[in-house]
């Protein structure tokens, strides 16, 4: 059975890349700081494309939007393949927000954007609502030249917060949401739980 080749990925600049990672709880100004760093290589002329998943539409469907109202245009992607064929040859820098909603496949795909002379950002959460590693960030974790782990402020105690409390009562790993659903905690003050009818861990509020 032939097996398909992924999307070749088409830098021609000849440049050394290398990938960013910018990981840390909700509220800790990750896409804040992607924006900046993307808003910089624009000044510098860098020809750059920025991507965010299609699932987060929280303040704007075609826009990376911070908590602090920063924002940047993106390019809507369901999938990591739909980065990989959107990225044209003559980009140089490639933002890509909330990368933990994407795919296995991203951590690929970043690979092969760095090897082809690109500079790749990526910002997410490194934790899910219940402290556990959210994938596929830990694997990017590993494979990044540059690591930047960002801190919130405790809701409750006011210390550096470094997980996401989710404050509805749901079990699934994923639920977009902001200050509605959401908030900083700091390891003491953050309490994931299980629920008994399901065995799904949630966090009480």
């Amino acid at each position: 059975m032939l097996v398909p080749h992924p999307p070749r990925v088409h830098i021609t600049h000849g440049e050394t890349g290398w990938i960013e990672v910018i990981c840390g709880p909700m509220f800790s100004g990750k896409s804040e700081e992607l924006i900046r760093r993307l808003r910089r290589a624009e000044i510098a002329r860098q020809p750059l494309q920025v991507f965010k998943p299609r699932i987060d539409d929280r303040y704007d469907a075609t826009r990376i939007v911070s908590h602090s109202k920063l924002a940047i245009d993106a390019v809507i992607a369901g999938t990591s393949e739909e980065i990989a064929r959107a990225v044209l040859p003559e980009t140089r820098v490639v933002g890509i927000d909330e990368v933990q909603f994407f795919d296995a496949g991203i951590v690929d795909v970043c690979e092969r954007l760095a090897g082809a002379g690109a500079r790749v950002i990526v910002a997410g959460l490194d934790q899910d609502y219940t402290g556990r590693p959210f994938d596929p960030m830990p694997a990017l974790l590993s494979v990044a030249e540059y690591v930047t782990k960002a801190l919130a402020i405790c809701a409750r105690c006011g210390a550096p917060a470094g997980r996401s409390q989710r404050l509805v009562a749901s079990g699934a790993r994923v639920v977009v949401g902001a200050l509605e659903s959401y908030e900083a905690r700091c390891r003491r003050c953050h309490v994931p739980r299980v629920e008994p009818q399901t065995g799904d861990l949630f966090a009480e509020g």
